[in-house]
């Protein structure tokens, strides 16, 4: 069976769909084993359906809205507050509570069940240690794009942006119990997976096209959707995929992601008609500023886009909202980080109260 998708999928632009990842949590606000009742034993609320589904561990859940018309962000935000709205009605009617940040902080990973589908278990069964120990939850945001060679380039050329989005998002400092030091956890947990992290650059769509092909055919990995990297062109709905953000609670922050990640498509977009060659960046010097951002979060200076210098993240915030007519990444600087958040609830009133926070 061909599970890739296909350069005739990229035919529209602009289009927005959000995916977040949640945590099913009893009335503790711990994570509890939830999926199997919410996603296959129940009936969910209208909107839910066939846009809710499970993760890797019972205690892990995943949204969907529906395809949003090209750049409405007023769209987006109503169908992003419908579906989390719709999905808390769902788990408060049969038990449950839903949380959300990039990690749990009360999550133990030798406690948690894993999913029994197939596809969970084969990775589990080729992926041993990393698999099994990944609880984490992010947001992923799909901008359409109407061309598949543009598509690949945009991704190309995203790569530098994406440590401002994971350094505005941190917000897992806790894993396993325990403090880190690191402000996106997640992320670096993450990065244990084949995979993920970086993205190198591909010259073509067909030069992706066969790269997805060969990981198919050698059995490396079942399907498309186990290319788990930073930012993806999805071939199968044509769209490019940035997957960098850790989850979030409050919708405010999710939608300035989803705001600045729309204009940086957009942007990119018309440069690529425009017959910009773009940057090539050297993925190494990416993973640095990726470090960066999980280490220091909010407090990051970041190699600048021509890896000349270093620059502290407030001032790039600037200029991107300058750049590209956004607000909303400002807020979430100016605004204590989730993971800051974390730490104070935790030091000045313990685990309990940290995790109530996380509940929407």
């Amino acid at each position: 069976m061909d599970r890739r998708g296909s350069s005739e999928t990229f035919t529209r632009m602009g289009t927005l769909g959000i995916e977040e990842e949640f945590f099913v949590v009893d009335d503790r606000n711990r994570p509890t084993s939830g999926t199997d009742e919410l996603v296959y034993e129940t009936e969910p609320p209208e909107i839910l359906d066939g846009r809710l589904d499970h993760e890797l561990f019972k205690c892990v859940i995943e949204t969907q809205t529906p395809t949003i018309g090209a750049g409405d962000l007023d769209e987006a935000s109503e169908h992003l507050d419908a579906v989390r709205s719709a999905l808390v009605e769902h788990a408060e009617a049969h038990g449950y509570g839903i949380a959300a940040a990039g990690l749990h902080p009360a999550a133990k990973w030798r406690e948690l069940e894993h999913a029994e589908k197939p596809r969970y278990q084969a990775q589990l069964d080729r992926i041993q240690y990393p698999q099994h120990r990944n609880t984490t939850a992010g947001l992923h945001v799909h901008v359409g794009v109407d061309d598949a060679d543009k598509a690949v380039w945009i991704a190309n050329e995203i790569r530098w942006h994406l440590s401002i989005v994971l350094a505005l998002s941190a917000n897992s400092p806790y894993w396993n119990g325990f403090d880190t030091g690191l402000h996106s956890a997640r992320a670096k947990i993450f990065e244990a997976l084949p995979n993920t992290g970086v993205p190198t650059t591909f010259a073509s769509y067909a030069e992706f096209d066969e790269f997805e092909r060969t990981m198919v055919e050698t059995g490396s990995i079942d399907d498309r959707g186990e290319l788990w990297y930073d930012v993806r062109p999805h071939s199968g709905l044509g769209t490019v995929e940035v997957r960098t953000p850790d989850g979030q609670a409050d919708q405010e922050k999710v939608m300035a992601f989803v705001e600045y990640t729309h204009a940086l498509v957009t942007d990119l977009a018309e440069r690529y008609e425009d017959g910009e060659t773009g940057r090539k960046h050297r993925r190494e010097l990416l993973d640095e500023n990726k470090w960066r951002a999980i280490r220091h979060g909010h407090g990051a200076t970041l190699l600048s886009r021509d890896l000349s210098e270093t620059v502290d993240l407030g001032e790039l915030v600037d200029r991107e909202c300058e750049r590209l007519g956004v607000s909303g990444i400002r807020e979430v600087y100016d605004a204590e980080s989730g993971a800051e958040k974390q730490r104070r609830l935790h030091d000045e009133a313990g685990m309990d109260a940290l995790c109530r926070s996380l509940r929407l």
